[in-house]
């Protein structure tokens, strides 16, 4: 039986910014309901022991977010959350404490991102005293996220607008260097017991309408990941917002007939070959870090 180190369940498809490297879905608007998730991680428990709230959507949006990790937690998950941070202050109570919760990743670069952000200061710090909270009463790990660098040399205004964050986390902290002399792209700086700061390049998604490559390349989808969507669609990675590559639904079929059907076996087989047979992942760049 394939045992997946990553499980994507996806509890809402709703988020409350609109970011600039982040393609709005188009899919309905939806909260997964308590029936759903309890039937999905059933589906999913001889498969994995680690899920990640989130594909599309701001996990923290889900008015029982409280109910959703105590189920996860009676049924032996360690839960993931990637968050933008902006409503910690409204659901703290709802999920500090909770023993499901392994880890929690805030995408810092959440605030730029997103057209009419204000207060940077007020939003950094809401997260820092989240995360000090969390480190003091908690074995919670946490990573502060700041994918936003470019692949050429950054500008002055790019450098100075992740300079404002990461001053206030270096104050925070009482770190006695600055945060770029010890980072790199795609690594992760370790400021305190299990809490880290990671940056990387700016994220692109995958689209159709880009340009496809030769389709030549590897990827761990559906051999160390895979995911749902809240409607029930299963999908090969994280990276298919849309529901592109839909291997069947949860809600017609066992999970474990929808990962062993045909489309899902030669997605596998393919990237054995080191071929992507998907559109999709023809069109991915995320697949070339794996090389080819």
């Amino acid at each position: 039986m394939k045992k997946f180190k990553k499980f994507y369940v996806e509890i809402t498809s709703i988020c409350n910014l609109a970011c600039s490297f982040c393609p709005q879905t188009q899919r309905k608007a939806n909260f997964i309901s308590i029936e759903d998730f309890t039937h999905r991680l059933d589906e999913i428990k001889p498969y994995t022991d680690y899920i990640y709230l989130h594909v599309k959507g701001e996990p923290l949006m889900h008015p029982k977010i409280d109910q959703l990790l105590d189920i996860a937690h009676d049924k032996g998950f360690k839960v993931n959350i990637t968050s933008n941070g902006t409503l910690l202050h409204k659901v703290k109570d709802k999920i500090l404490l909770k023993p499901a919760i392994r880890q929690m990743n805030f995408s810092l670069h959440s605030f730029d991102g997103h057209e009419g952000s204000e207060d940077k200061e007020g939003y950094v710090r809401k997260v820092l005293d989240f995360v000090k909270e969390a480190n003091e009463q908690t074995n919670m790990i946490i990573s502060l996220r700041l994918w936003n660098l470019t692949q050429d040399n950054m500008t002055n205004t790019e450098r100075n607008r992740n300079r404002e964050i990461l001053s206030l986390i270096e104050n925070d902290f009482n770190l006695d260097y600055r945060i770029e002399e010890k980072v790199a792209p795609g690594s992760g700086l370790k400021l305190t017991d299990r809490v880290y700061l990671n940056q990387d390049h700016e994220f692109q998604w995958p689209d159709l309408k880009a340009p496809e490559d030769d389709g030549k390349g590897f990827c761990y989808a559906l051999r160390t990941q895979a995911g749902i969507l809240v409607d029930g669609t299963v999908v090969p990675c994280c990276l298919d917002g849309e529901g592109v590559i839909n291997l069947g639904n949860v809600h017609r079929q066992p999970f474990s007939e929808i990962i062993e059907g045909e489309r899902a076996t030669q997605i596998v087989d393919g990237f054995s070959r080191r071929e992507a047979v998907e559109e999709l992942c023809r069109k991915c760049g995320y697949r070339q870090r794996f090389g080819k």
